[in-house]
């Protein structure tokens, strides 16, 4: 294996390590709700996935 014959300076390891950082998940409202949920997903909130009820959820008593 090659190893690096110097050091690799400061702004040379961050201009590589611009890319290494989370992006923010993508959310997009319910068609059922109106609620935040990501996409391509089961609502948490209401059990709907693309219309059509696919998990049932409990309400809550009171």
């Amino acid at each position: 294996m090659a190893h690096p014959k110097r050091r690799h300076s400061h702004s040379r390891t961050r201009k590589k390590r611009t890319h290494q950082k989370l992006s923010i998940p993508a959310l997009v409202p319910c068609k059922e709700c109106g609620r935040l949920k990501p996409a391509h997903m089961v609502c948490p909130f209401c059990g709907y996935y693309r219309g059509r009820e696919v998990v049932v959820i409990e309400k809550e008593k009171k």
